[in-house]
């Protein structure tokens, strides 16, 4: 087992770079701070490249003290070093390097009734996270992310959906790739818009629906507001314009369930 006690290391270097998307993307790689989160990425799939630990950091050790991993991909680090390539103010110990997985809108697997959530330039990593949470929570067959402004493997969005992006089917795709894809499965698409028609209550979401939702800076586009099925809204007291977008989804998608009687 390899012991790494300097900055200047090259795995450590590497490790640094993974703090840029653009990087992660070229790579195909990307960190997982937290043995909880490492745990149910393995559980998801997620192909573990090395696990990183620090002993001095370690107050409690997995039940499985190696991951399940090969004695040759786990590497003892020093505390510096561990500090300088973690992300969390108060890290366990415990760092994966690990592969992106990338799908596409061929790849994705609905139920019958499926549930969808679109995302339109959803900026920060908190929200993003907090909405891939929501929808597994809530069975949505998949997120799919159009002009995406936030990189899926940024540590605040795993952080943020507590492990839930590993096990969501989530796709990038851009609006026009969307449109066509749910013509060809024949799934209605609703906008949310505080100019929307209806309120969401009166959405049928027993059917196949796609919710779609943009940035609370910039709302939906006028392409999604043009070729969306429906425009629907949430009521809310005068002079307020919008909610956060990850209470919107919330409130739309538990509504959803509540119709489909999975609540």
């Amino acid at each position: 087992m390899m012991t790494i006690t300097s900055l200047s290391n090259p795995k450590v270097k590497e490790l640094s770079i993974l703090r840029k998307a653009s990087v992660r993307r070229e790579r195909g790689l990307f960190l997982i701070d937290g043995a909880r989160e490492i745990v149910l990425a393995q559980k998801a799939g997620v192909g573990i490249v090395e696990l990183y630990y620090c002993p001095d950091l370690i107050n409690k050790w997995p039940k499985d003290q190696s991951f399940g991993l090969n004695s040759k991909k786990m590497i003892e680090v020093s505390e510096k070093v561990f500090q300088k390539v973690c992300y969390k103010e108060k890290p366990d110990g415990f760092l994966a390097l690990a592969k992106t997985k990338q799908l596409e809108l061929k790849d994705i697997k609905l139920t019958r009734q499926p549930l969808i959530i679109i995302l339109e330039g959803v900026e920060k990593p908190g929200n993003l996270g907090a909405i891939l949470r929501t929808s597994y929570a809530a069975q949505v067959d998949v997120i799919i992310i159009n002009d995406y402004q936030t990189d899926i493997y940024n540590p605040n969005v795993i952080r943020a959906s507590e492990g839930c992006l590993f096990f969501n089917q989530v796709v990038l795709a851009s609006v026009e790739q969307t449109i066509q894809w749910l013509k060809d499965k024949k799934i209605k698409s609703l906008a949310t818009t505080t100019s929307g028609a209806e309120s969401y209550t009166k959405a049928d979401f027993k059917k196949a629906n796609a919710i779609i939702l943009g940035s609370e800076a910039q709302g939906l586009s006028q392409k999604w507001l043009k070729e969306a099925d429906d425009l629907i809204k949430i009521p809310m007291k005068k002079g307020l314009d919008s909610l956060n977008v990850s209470v919107s989804a919330a409130v739309i998608l538990f509504e959803a369930l509540r119709q489909k009687g999975s609540v």
